[in-house]
């Protein structure tokens, strides 16, 4: 097969892809209506549902603009060899082929930030703030963005480092070891995020409620869950929104709540939040999509390694030998369709034990309070309750709240 060939697939996926993306942007919109539909009229009132509506439009129209203006840059960046260019450039920086990985993809962070920076700026500002989301000043969004590409650039760097020395070392066996590093990555993540990497931008703090505190240790003793901190993230500098999760493992795991969720919610409806948050550790969700991910990521690692025994993959791009990053550029694009797939069973899988976690709040606590709970969310954040099906399946990893709240009403039968 030769590099030209391959250019033209990498071309094909590349359009069809985002081709795929608008045609289900488009169905979506197929759902939209201007009445309130009956069976979201004990959800939302007609004022309600109008606005969900109108911000759902607004999105939808500023997404694809945004998305044919991001597929353009792309499609200009493959067609006019800007990959070889910069491959050039980077050669002639260094010697090193782990200082040449690292400008490559340093550079690319670095225009990819300049592009996505108006984009968030006018989502933010524009979008969330018409809607009355947004609660973050111009100040913060900055800061927060310069933190997070810093983080970024950091994080990466490690292990992007340690991925080309893996590489340099041995190409036979470096999809084993980059696996056994990715791994432990994403377990230390998993177990230190909170208390690690959101501090950076949120301040956590112990819950301060005792009243609300003694309930929901009581319900953590109650169902036997080790519960040793309850921590509020200061989320209202940001959004309105409200949300709540569990992370970490083991003797690292905790529950956060947003601070907004404290103020939306009563007592028994955030302890019913809680015990879908609990009843997700104990059907072992985390676990279990921790493991999905690690199979998939080692998956696609011995994809690429089979991939680099064909030069013509980098050279389709127009590098030179040996430009492990480039080679990296054009797998990613040519794994688009199992990407796909796999992302699809991901959200598959997290559709499910949602519904899993549902149930084990509904069988340990109150089923009106959850309900009550998830209709209260839904209409603070504007939700879409009725998405087209075909879109539901490729973007949601959680059911909607409608469909949620009649597999609760099924229970109690």
């Amino acid at each position: 097969m030769s590099s030209e060939f391959i250019f033209y697939i990498i071309i094909v996926l590349f359009v069809w892809e985002f081709i795929l993306s608008k045609v289900l942007d488009y169905l979506n919109t197929k759902n939209w209506t201007n009445q309130l539909p009956k069976e979201l009229e004990w959800i939302y009132d007609e004022e309600k549902y109008k606005k969900s509506m109108e911000y759902e439009k607004a999105k939808y129209k500023f997404s694809s603009i945004t998305w044919i203006f991001t597929f353009i840059i792309m499609l200009l960046v493959l067609v006019f060899w800007w990959f070889w260019f910069l491959d050039d450039f980077v050669r002639n920086l260094s010697d090193n082929n782990i200082l040449r990985a690292l400008y490559f993809f340093w550079i690319i962070a670095f225009v990819q930030t300049i592009i996505s920076l108006p984009i968030s700026y006018y989502s933010t500002f524009v979008i969330e703030e018409k809607f009355g989301f947004n609660k973050m000043n111009k100040k913060l969004f900055f800061i927060d963005t310069l933190k997070t590409f810093i983080l970024t650039i950091i994080i990466w760097w490690l292990l992007l480092a340690l991925i080309v020395w893996l590489y340099e070392l041995n190409q036979n066996s470096f999809w084993f070891y980059t696996w056994i590093v990715m791994t432990v990555f994403s377990v230390f993540m998993m177990m230190f995020y909170s208390s690690l990497i959101v501090p950076l931008f949120n301040k956590q703090t112990l819950l301060e409620d005792w009243e609300l505190r003694t309930t929901i240790e009581d319900f953590a003793n109650k169902v036997w869950f080790k519960l040793d901190n309850i921590y509020v993230i200061d989320w209202s500098k940001r959004s309105s929104k409200a949300n709540a999760y569990f992370s970490g493992f083991w003797p690292k795991k905790r529950i956060v709540l947003y601070d907004t969720l404290i103020k939306d919610l009563t007592t028994k409806e955030l302890v019913a939040v809680l015990a879908h948050e609990i009843g997700h550790y104990k059907r072992k969700h985390t676990l279990q999509m921790l493991v999905f991910s690690i199979i998939q990521t080692g998956f696609m690692l011995f994809i690429l390694w089979l991939t680099l025994k064909y030069s013509e993959v980098s050279e389709a791009l127009w590098a030179k030998q040996g430009s492990f990053w480039v080679w990296v550029v054009a797998f990613w694009i040519l794994f688009t369709p199992i990407s796909i797939i796999l992302w699809l069973l991901w959200n598959v899988l997290s559709r499910k034990n949602e519904y899993q976690a549902d149930e084990f709040s509904w069988e340990n606590y109150d089923i009106e309070s959850l309900k009550s709970a998830l209709i209260k969310l839904s209409r603070n954040n504007l939700s879409n309750l009725r998405p087209h099906p075909v879109y539901e399946f490729f973007h949601y990893s959680h059911p909607t709240v409608l469909k949620r709240l009649k597999a609760l009403d099924n229970l109690k039968k």
